[in-house]
């Protein structure tokens, strides 16, 4: 034994490393140093993905109050400065009263209503210039101090290049209400813009849950990963990720405002009027009769796939993965009786956003299931 011992010390002297009684000593030699990068990427990555919720949250908000249209121009440095006298409120609201929401829907509105919406549109993008700010400030930041590996560097360049992109599309969503007779913007645009911000989400997500284990746990967790439960929470996610474009081609026409009753809707289970548009395709668009009995299905197929996918999971050995579905059953019963609630009082805003919150809380919960099927760490006997 004490030979034993003393051949130990002298391997640890030679390849000079700790002794693993030394206090300093934690874990792998690879795996050093690995908690001080890991917890401020963390960190950075936690606040960015607040933040674009909140962007998510505002930009509802924006939407239901038809606040959208009221600037007409996109400047992303004048932009950022809003009206400081009146001269200039008035400026602004001649370019509004120039666009045909003003002429045909809001024509003799007052300076003030304007105002309102005014700064709705202007809080959400500037909230959504600082977050490009939070994203580029850690990124510069933490590459200055290298505090961040090359694998995790073209992941978060990914991260902003989507938040350029969906600055963008921000644009190009507006632009389609300030032309011809449009009074709100393209539903499939807002489909467009709603469904990448719920990606940017997802992602950061996905990226936080992965940067807070080590490359080493990952990789021995995936041995014991469960397929059943992965391909579960795959089909649960595209699918509600096909449910929130839905909810926005709902939300872009007004859908929510025109069928208050359920289970049916006019009397009817399929409104007859739901293939009216010439062309056919156009009715799945704008269309509100066909587009809510869309979302409408698709949220009665989604709650059926939730039921069952909860029912697979109360054999599996993992006490946080039938937590998980679970928790993603009772999400998708709340988010059904609000979305029932919604169309039931004609969509008001207030109700409407909690719709759209409970859509974001859904997303997180299967992704967040998803990730424990795909590296399920190890649990007590107990448990």
């Amino acid at each position: 034994t004490l030979s034993s011992s003393s051949a130990a010390s002298d391997v640890y002297k030679r390849q000079d490393i700790d002794k693993p009684n030394d206090t300093s000593f934690k874990g792998g030699y690879i795996d050093q140093g690995r908690d001080e990068w890991r917890l401020g990427v963390s960190r950075w990555m936690k606040i960015l993905f607040i933040l674009v919720f909140l962007m998510v949250l505002v930009g509802g908000l924006t939407r239901l109050t038809d606040s959208g249209l009221s600037i007409t121009e996109w400047n992303v440095i004048k932009g950022a400065i809003p009206p400081l006298s009146d001269i200039a409120w008035a400026l602004e609201f001649d370019k509004y009263k120039n666009i045909p929401e003003y002429q045909l829907q809001n024509k003799g509105m007052s300076l003030g209503d304007f105002k309102v919406i005014y700064w709705w549109e202007w809080g959400h993008r500037q909230l959504g210039r600082f977050v490009g700010l939070v994203w580029l400030i850690g990124f510069v930041y933490l590459n200055l101090r290298k505090k961040i590996p090359n694998a995790w560097k073209f992941r978060m360049l990914f991260v902003g290049l989507l938040g350029g992109l969906q600055g963008a599309i921000g644009w190009w969503m507006v632009s389609s209400g300030l032309v011809g007779r449009m009074v709100d913007v393209a539903s499939y645009r807002l489909a467009t813009h709603l469904g990448l911000a719920f990606i940017i989400l997802g992602t950061l997500f996905w990226f936080v849950m992965r940067v807070e284990r080590t490359d080493v746990d990952l990789m021995q967790s995936r041995r014991r990963s469960n397929l059943q439960s992965i391909r579960w929470t795959s089909l649960l996610l595209v699918l509600s990720f096909w449910q929130i474009l839905l909810g926005a081609l709902v939300a872009g026409i007004d859908a929510g405002r025109g069928y208050i009753d359920w289970p049916m809707m006019n009397g009817e289970f399929l409104p007859s009027e739901s293939f009216d548009y010439n062309p056919l395709w156009t009715n799945f668009f704008e269309n509100p009769a066909l587009v809510q009995f869309n979302h409408r299905i698709l949220g009665y197929v989604l709650m059926a796939l939730g039921i069952a996918a909860w029912f697979k999971s109360r054999s599996i050995a993992h006490r946080k993965l039938r937590i998980g579905f679970k928790a993603i059953l009772i999400m998708m019963v709340a988010q059904m009786v609000l979305g029932i609630v919604t169309v039931m009082y004609a969509a008001p805003w207030y109700i409407a956003i909690f719709h759209q919150i409970g859509a974001v809380v859904l997303i997180v919960l299967i992704l967040q299931t998803k990730f424990i099927a795909n590296f399920p760490q190890e649990q007590s006997v107990r448990s």
